[in-house]
C-alpha cells in the first residue's frame, strides 16, 4: 500500500519531520533489522507503528535513562513476535539499545532477541511471544499498581499514579487466557489498564474470517470494559482522539480497537499473511522505501528525525517532578516513604527470617501431624502479618487449597491492605497474573489450585521460571492420596513435569516443618519461582535435631541415618517418607533414609555436602514417590529401585490406593532387598 509523506522536501533536509515521518522511523528499522537477520516479523511493526507513535511520543509516562524508574508507565506487548517494533521504540527513545543491537537482532548473545526479554533489554517490562500472556502480566501490573495506590497514597501525594498499556492481536484474543485475564480486569475495574488491539485480520495461515469471526468490541463490553471502536490505525489523529479518551476513564479498563494493515506500505505484501513471519526481501524492500518515500539507507535515521524521537530529556523531566513529590511525601510520611521503597526494591523485613527460623523450631518441637495442605495455611498465617507484600489466591479453591487466613482481605475492595485474590475458575490467567505483580514490584504473589490442574497453568510456570519472576505456585492434594475423585484429580506425572523447567524450584514437603520451610524458601527467593506441592492427607510429623532441620533448605538431607557407611539409602519425598522410614526401621540399622523435598535446591549444593548425603559409592538406593517413576532415576541410577507410579491412579479411598498401587512398607523392603 503506497503512502506518501506530507511534505515536499527529503526527510533528511526536513527541519519539522511529520507523524508519518516519526512512524516510518520504526517501520524500516524493523524491515532492515529482519531483512538483516534473515529472520523475523516485519509485519506486525509496520502495522503498529502509527499507533507507537502517538502513545510514545505523546502519553508514554518513562524515562529512558532510568528504565526502572518507580513511577513510570509500563508498556507490554503481547503480540511480542513483533518484537522490532519495541526495539526500534526503545533505541529511538534514547534507550541504552544501540543501533548496533538492532544491526544484531536475533543474534546469539545481542539486546535484541527474537521476542522481548524482561532480563535481556533495557526497557522491556516482561517476556512475550507465547500469546495472551503478555495481557495476563498487564492485568497483573495494573492489579498491583491499583493496590499499591491504596496503600501508600495521600491526599496531595499520589506516589503511585501510573498506567499499564498493552498491546495484542488476534492471536493473543484466539488464546483462552485472554477472556480468563480479561473477564477479572473487568471485574476489578482496571481502569489504569489500556489496551490496544491491532485489528489486522490476518493470522500466519491467512484472513482470520475462516477461525475467528468473534465480536471483540462485545465481547469486552460485556467484560465490563469500555470500548473505543473503529479507530483508523493509521491516522494520527484518530489514534489521538482514541488514547486521550482512554485517559478519561475513572472505572472500567479500556480497550482501544484499532483497524491497521499489517505490512503498512509494502506494495505487495501489506494486508497478507506474507509480510507476517518473514524478511520482506531485498527487491520489495526497494518498492516499500520508495512507496513510503523512505530515501534513507538501512539503519539509517536522518538526525531531524532522531531529534524528534529523543525521548530522554522528557523522561528526566518526567521523573525529576515525581522525585519532587516523592521527597516531599517522604519528608511528611517517613515510615509509608521507608516501607514503600524497601518493597519496591524486594527487600524482606529485617527480621523477617529470624521469625520464620522461631516458627520452624516452634513446629518441630510441637511435633503437630496434620495435612500439608493445612501446615501450608499455618505457614501463610505466620508469615503473612511480616510481610504485608505477599499477595495471592486462589482459583476457586481457596477452602481445599487453604490460602485463606485470618487477615485477607479481598482486592476487590479499596481497603488499604487489600491482600487476597478470588481468581474463579482460570488457573492459566490466575499464574501470568502473578507474573505481572512480581515483575511490577512491590508485591511477592502467591497463587494455588490442585496438583493436577498445573497443567492449565504451566505455560505460565515455564514464563516465571525464564524470566526469573518471583511468584509462588502453590499446589495441593498432590497424589492419589487425593483419593475418590478419581484419576481425573490425581496427579502422576506433575512434579517431574514441573521439576523439568529450568530454574523452577519444586518442594513437596513431608511435613508441617518442610512445609514451613518450603514457604521461607519461596519467600526468599528472588530470581525464580517456587512450587509448592502439599497433601490433601495428615502427613506424620518427622523427629529431627536441630541441624536437620537447617539442612531441610538444602533441598535433601539426611533424616534418618546408618550406623556407619550405608548398606543402602532409600529417598523419598512427601507423603512417602513416612513409608521409607517404617521400611528403614525393618530393613535395619545399615539403611540411611534421604528426605529430598527439593530436588533443584539439593542438584545446586557443592559436590561435598551432595557427596555426604549421597555418597556415590553406595548404588543400592531406592527412591519412592507417587509419581512418574522414571524422573527418580537421576539419583538411583539404572541399577537401583523405584517405587512410583507406571500409570494413571483410580477412584478409591487415598488409603485403599496407596495399597493398590504397591505404596507399602512390604513394597519397599521388597524392593530394598532386592538389590541384593
Amino acid at each position: 500500500m503506497a503512502a506518501s509523506r506530507n511534505a515536499s522536501q527529503p526527510a533528511d533536509a526536513m527541519t519539522e519531520p511529520t507523524r508519518r515521518d516519526l512512524a516510518n522511523a520504526i517501520r524500516f528499522l524493523a524491515i532492515d533489522a529482519v531483512q538483516a537477520a534473515n529472520s523475523g516479523h516485519p509485519g506486525m511493526p509496520m502495522g503498529m507503528a502509527d499507533i507507537a507513535e502517538v502513545l510514545w511520543r505523546g502519553h508514554l509516562r518513562h524515562n529512558p535513562a532510568n528504565p526502572k524508574w518507580l513511577n513510570r508507565d509500563r508498556f507490554l506487548l503481547s503480540n511480542g513476535h513483533g518484537s522490532m517494533l519495541q526495539y526500534a521504540l526503545l533505541h529511538l527513545s534514547g534507550y541504552d539499545l544501540p543501533i548496533e543491537e538492532l544491526k544484531n537482532f536475533r543474534q546469539l548473545g545481542s539486546k535484541t532477541p527474537g521476542h522481548p526479554e524482561n532480563f535481556m533489554t533495557p526497557g522491556v517490562e516482561t517476556t512475550t511471544g507465547p500469546l495472551g500472556q503478555g495481557l495476563a502480566n498487564a492485568v497483573g501490573m495494573a492489579l498491583a499498581e491499583r493496590l499499591l495506590a491504596q496503600r501508600f497514597n495521600r491526599e496531595g501525594f499520589d506516589i503511585v499514579d501510573h498506567r499499564t498499556w498493552v498491546f495484542f492481536g488476534d492471536g493473543c484474543l484466539m488464546e483462552g487466557i485472554s477472556h480468563e485475564v480479561a473477564s477479572l480486569a473487568g471485574t476489578w475495574g482496571l481502569n489504569k489498564l489500556i489496551a490496544v488491539w491491532d485489528d489486522n485480520g490476518i493470522s500466519i495461515d491467512g484472513e482470520v474470517d475462516g477461525w475467528f469471526t468473534d465480536d471483540t468490541p462485545k465481547r469486552f463490553e460485556a467484560y465490563g470494559w469500555k470500548v473505543i471502536r473503529n479507530v483508523d490505525g493509521h491516522d494520527p489523529v484518530q489514534i489521538e482522539a482514541a488514547i486521550t479518551n482512554a485517559l478519561t476513564s475513572r472505572d472500567k479498563p479500556v480497550l482501544i480497537c484499532a483497524r491497521t494493515q499489517i505490512g503498512y506500505g509494502s506494495p505487495n505484501k501489506a494486508g497478507s499473511e506474507s509480510s507476517h513471519g518473514a524478511p520482506l526481501g531485498k527487491d520489495e524492500i526497494a518498492l516499500t522505501r520508495e512507496a513510503l518515500d523512505w530515501s534513507h539507507g538501512p539503519f539509517e535515521i536522518p538526525q531531524a528525525i532522531a531529534k524528534a524521537w529523543d525521548g530522554r530529556e522528557a523522561g528526566e523531566r518526567l521523573e525529576g517532578a515525581w522525585q519532587d513529590l516523592f521527597d516531599a511525601y517522604t519528608a511528611k510520611y517517613p515510615e509509608l516513604s521507608a516501607e514503600f521503597q524497601r518493597r519496591m526494591v524486594c527487600k524482606l523485613p529485617e527480621d523477617f527470617a529470624a521469625a520464620a527460623d522461631a516458627y520452624i523450631a516452634k513446629l518441630q518441637a510441637e511435633g503437630k501431624t496434620v495435612a500439608s495442605r493445612k501446615a501450608s495455611q499455618m505457614a501463610i498465617e505466620a508469615f503473612a502479618p511480616l510481610l504485608p507484600e505477599l499477595v495471592g489466591g486462589s482459583a476457586d479453591l481457596a477452602g481445599s487449597n487453604l490460602t485463606l487466613w485470618s487477615g485477607s482481605k479481598s482486592v476487590t475492595t479499596d481497603s488499604a491492605n487489600a491482600n487476597y485474590v478470588y481468581y474463579g475458575v482460570r488457573e492459566f490467567g490466575m499464574t501470568a497474573i502473578s507474573n505481572g505483580m512480581a515483575l511490577h514490584g512491590g508485591f511477592i504473589p502467591y497463587d494455588a489450585t490442585f496438583l493436577v490442574f498445573s497443567d492449565y497453568a504451566r505455560n505460565a510456570v515455564r514464563m516465571s521460571a525464564l524470566m526469573g519472576s518471583q511468584a509462588v505456585h502453590v499446589y495441593t492434594h498432590d497424589s492419589i492420596g487425593l483419593g475418590e475423585d478419581g484419576p481425573t484429580h490425581q496427579p502422576i506425572e506433575h512434579l517431574a513435569s514441573l521439576r523439568y523447567i529450568p530454574q523452577n524450584h519444586v518442594w513437596r514437603p513431608c511435613d508441617a516443618v518442610e512445609s514451613a520451610v518450603a514457604w521461607k524458601a519461596g519467600i526468599q527467593r528472588m530470581d525464580g519461582p517456587s512450587c509448592l506441592v502439599f497433601s490433601r492427607q495428615n502427613l506424620a510429623h518427622q523427629p529431627r535435631d536441630a541441624r536437620q532441620v537447617a539442612d531441610i533448605a538444602r533441598g535433601g538431607y539426611i533424616l534418618r541415618d546408618s550406623k556407619g557407611t550405608p548398606d543402602c539409602i532409600l529417598i523419598a519425598t512427601g507423603s512417602e517418607v513416612e513409608l521409607a522410614m517404617q521400611a528403614a526401621a525393618e530393613l535395619g540399622d545399615g539403611v540411611r533414609v534421604v528426605s529430598m523435598p527439593c530436588c533443584e535446591v539439593f542438584d545446586a549444593q557443592d559436590l561435598v555436602y551432595r557427596e555426604a548425603v549421597l555418597p556415590k559409592d553406595v548404588r543400592k538406593r531406592v527412591a519412592v514417590e507417587a509419581g512418574t517413576a522414571d524422573y527418580w532415576r537421576k539419583y538411583v541410577g539404572l541399577d537401583g529401585a523405584i517405587v512410583g507410579m507406571t500409570g494413571f491412579g483410580a477412584s478409591a479411598p487415598g488409603d485403599v490406593l496407596f495399597k493398590h498401587f504397591g505404596f507399602t512398607v512390604d513394597a519397599v523392603v521388597s524392593a530394598a532387598r532386592s538389590l541384593g
